[in-house]
């Protein structure tokens, strides 16, 4: 086999790794909400203890990317690539991060109802999620497209986010208690927004892959 030949079946190996790992990411973000609904506290202190498997994902693709870098010697479109995973592997286990985060959240508020706090809780959950998926879709279809639509789409997560915090005011003006439970609903609602900055982020490194432009400055 040849060192290209050899090369391009190893970026192809790494790609499956990154994917295998957002779709993990994505998955246990589902499960989370969905344990919620349920009320399967069980799967939820599951979630919550999640962070660890991310992590090792993360150093194993982090090794891939630094081995490709110093033995392969790539060109600079392969070189683009293998940069971008290096970054797009810290997004995406951040967000997996904050899911753990969520979970705990949930358990704190005894798996109360998240929209009884923030009717528009549900949409920015929806909202997240979706740019979770699409940020990573764009990154592995390569697609810059999409992955300026996931840019744009922060915009509605952030107008989202502030409407929770109005909300949770209104909630201790009307219900004049429970100032535990509404700093536990704002921390969930924050990590929400940070699961959406991150996945701008991916979406940034897609084009970045593509062209070698980080937000309009060239970088390689």
């Amino acid at each position: 086999m040849s060192p290209r030949t050899n090369f391009i079946k190893e970026l192809k190996e790494l790609s499956i790794n990154l994917k295998e790992m957002a779709g993990s990411v994505e998955e246990t973000y589902e499960r989370l909400f969905a344990s919620l609904r349920n009320k399967n506290e069980d799967e939820v202190n599951e979630i919550a203890a999640s962070e660890k498997m991310f992590g090792d994902m993360q150093r194993a693709i982090e090794s891939q990317c630094l081995f490709l870098i110093t033995k392969q010697q790539p060109v600079a479109s392969d070189l683009r690539v293998v940069t971008a995973t290096l970054k797009v592997v810290t997004d995406i286990e951040r967000i997996g991060d904050h899911v753990a985060d969520m979970a705990e959240l949930v358990l704190r508020l005894n798996m109360a109802d998240l929209a009884s706090y923030s009717p528009h809780l549900p949409a920015m959950i929806e909202a997240a999620k979706a740019m979770l998926h699409d940020a990573t879709e764009a990154f592995f279809n390569r697609n810059i497209e999409s992955a300026e639509k996931v840019i744009a789409a922060d915009d509605i997560v952030d107008e989202l986010f502030n409407k929770v915090k109005l909300d949770l005011i209104t909630f201790l003006k009307n219900e004049g208690k429970d100032e535990d439970g509404c700093i536990d609903i704002l921390m969930l609602s924050k990590y929400l927004e940070k699961i959406g900055d991150h996945a701008e982020n991916i979406g940034h490194w897609e084009i970045f892959q593509e062209t070698g432009n980080m937000k309009d400055v060239r970088l390689l």
